[in-house]
Parts: C-alpha cells; sequence; structure tokens
C-alpha cells in the first residue's frame, strides 16, 4: 500500500507542473519587446498609440471609503504637491516632443482627473477605463477597458488614458504601473501589446535619445 501511494505521489508531483502551465491563463498583451527609446519617439509621433497613465503621486493617508460621488473630492485619495508637479513636468516633455494626442479618456475620480487636465488640459470622464462593479468572481469586469486599448486608433494622433494601477495590472499583467507612469500599448484589434513603460520623469529621455 506505501508503495502504491508513493508511486501516486510521484506521477502527482511529476503532472502537476504541466497542468498549471495550461490552467494558467495567457496573457497575449504583454510586451514581446520593447522599443528603443528613438524608435518608440518616432512611432508616437507617427500615431496609432494609447498612453495608458496611472493617475500622479497621492495622498496615502487618505482613501475613498466616505466617498459621496466621484465630484466629492474631499472624501477621496488625492493628489500632493509632488504629483501635481510631477504631471506638469511630464506634460511639458510631451509638447516639446510633439506627441500628438487626441482625446483624454479618465476615470471619472478626482485624482484621475486632475491628472488627465495637467497632462493634457482636458478630460473626457469615462467609467469603462476603471471598469465595473468590484464583484471578484465578475470576469467581465474590465472588459471595456480591454476593448478601448485593442481598438485601432487612427495615424497621426494618439489616445492618451488615465486611470488607475490596478485595472492595468488586471488586464496586461505585471509589474505594476507606478504613480504617474505611463504604459505604451499598440491596440491590434482583437488585442493590445504593451511596446514601452515611460516613469514620469523620463519623457525628456526620449527627446535625448532621438539627439544622439
Amino acid at each position: 500500500m506505501n508503495t502504491i501511494r508513493f508511486v501516486l505521489a510521484l506521477a502527482l508531483l511529476l503532472w502537476a507542473p504541466a497542468w498549471s502551465q495550461t490552467a494558467e491563463p495567457q496573457r497575449s498583451s504583454l510586451p514581446s519587446r520593447e522599443l528603443a527609446p528613438a524608435q518608440l519617439l518616432a512611432e508616437l509621433l507617427r500615431g496609432g498609440y494609447i498612453l495608458y497613465f496611472r493617475h500622479a503621486a497621492t495622498d496615502f493617508s487618505q482613501n475613498d471609503e466616505k466617498m459621496k460621488s466621484y465630484e466629492d473630492c474631499a472624501n477621496q485619495r488625492n493628489l500632493i504637491d509632488r504629483g501635481r508637479s510631477d504631471a506638469r513636468a511630464a506634460a511639458a516633455a510631451i509638447r516639446r516632443l510633439g506627441i500628438p494626442v487626441e482625446r483624454v479618456l479618465a476615470s471619472p475620480f478626482c485624482r484621475t482627473v486632475e491628472t488627465a487636465q495637467l497632462l493634457f488640459g482636458r478630460a473626457e470622464k469615462m467609467q469603462e477605463v476603471r471598469g465595473g462593479p468590484s464583484a471578484p468572481a465578475d470576469a467581465e469586469r474590465y472588459a471595456a477597458l480591454r476593448s478601448i486599448l485593442a481598438t485601432p486608433v487612427r495615424a497621426g494622433s494618439n489616445l492618451a488614458v488615465v486611470s488607475h494601477g490596478n485595472p492595468f495590472y488586471s488586464v496586461a499583467g505585471p509589474p505594476y504601473l507606478a504613480e504617474g507612469e505611463a504604459a505604451v500599448i499598440r491596440p491590434l484589434g482583437s488585442d493590445f501589446q504593451v511596446v514601452a513603460r515611460i516613469r514620469v520623469d523620463r519623457w525628456d529621455e526620449l527627446g535625448g535619445a532621438a539627439r544622439n
């Protein structure tokens, strides 16, 4: 009997890794390769990409538990002065680089709307970019965001999305975006591909790489 148990346990041990690889969903939206900075800038100037920003730095002593509406900024986690300064600096760099952005979609929270306005001077509030109701078993919570990130953007311009860390992590996988960090996304119609991540203080490096 002990011999039978040993054989069964050994078979399970050998079989489990192969099973776990097939059971784990594959994220085809993870980057297959990172574009070099000079090439990335050239692509962004041509347009057709999505810039997904996590909101800038916030006050983690605050939370959203008591908010009565999205307009109730006093009861939300909001930007701190460093976050506002970072967003303004990133905005200035994006303007200097000449990266064209047409629409700016923002999660309706105050921190995301303010970040969008500091970056681009405008914000189109959209619930879909932050996901639906937070039911743990709801696999379709981020279906609308996936659709937005997969939908092609016309040449000559780019789409900006300003939202949160959790929605992007859920559809694109690790690592988490830092506050203020942007992911550059190539929409593919039925899916999307992350081609770069740009920290909030690294936008000027694209211009430096292009000049070298």
